[in-house]
């Protein structure tokens, strides 16, 4: 079992790893696929967000076997992706969950679009994923940020994976265990689409105290 301050440390040379490579071709190198047939230790649960220029295993330089990653539009949380990550949490010992947004998200836009222009006839199932997006965000519509559309979607990206962050820390009573009494560390980190570059923070603090 890796300890949740080692496998953050990995993730975070994995992704130096990765802004070091941009323009030097793919940072994702296949290995181990024969040994994995019949068990993997993923040393972190990522749940980031389904878009294509966000993979997971090359932002943080990891192969085959390293990360047990969930995908949903705007890395929100529902029940099958809090089931998902107590099934890899519980099973494989993995001790570190990172919530993992990015910078200009669509769905933080789409939702934030919605706050100020509803649409009228939006696919129920689109619906869904705005409808968890929105209580992180609608707050800051009644800030002074409605009125810089960078800064508030800055802040949105943010808000939206702190709110994620508390969903799994304290809706769940699997994790709130493993929270308490085995070391669990749920982080949420921030990628930019500009640089490559992984920003952790939210329970930072705490973490690096047990190092």
């Amino acid at each position: 079992m890796i300890a949740a301050a080692e496998a953050l440390e990995r993730l975070r040379e994995g992704n130096a790893r990765f802004v070091a490579s941009i323009g030097r071709g793919p940072a994702f190198n296949a290995t181990r696929p024969v040994q994995l047939t019949h068990d993997q230790q993923p040393f972190a649960i990522i749940l980031g967000c389904s878009d294509a220029r966000v993979p997971a295993e090359i932002v943080f330089d990891q192969g085959l076997g390293d990360l047990f990653v969930i995908r949903v539009a705007g890395n929100v949380v529902a029940p099958s992706q809090v089931g998902s990550v107590e099934f890899a949490a519980s099973r494989f010992g993995t001790r570190l969950v990172v919530v993992l947004g990015h910078t200009n998200c669509g769905a933080i836009l789409a939702t934030l679009e919605e706050l100020q222009r509803p649409a009228e006839n939006q696919s129920r199932n689109l619906r869904s994923i705005v409808d968890r997006v929105r209580p992180s965000v609608e707050g800051l519509m009644q800030t002074d940020l409605r009125n810089d559309h960078d800064a508030l979607v800055r802040h949105a990206v943010r808000f939206n994976v702190r709110f994620s962050v508390n969903h799994l820390r304290y809706g769940s009573a699997v994790l709130e265990h493993l929270i308490r009494s085995e070391g669990l560390a749920v982080v949420g980190a921030e990628y930019s689409l500009e640089t490559g570059k992984v920003e952790f923070f939210d329970g930072m603090d705490s973490l690096a105290a047990t190092e």
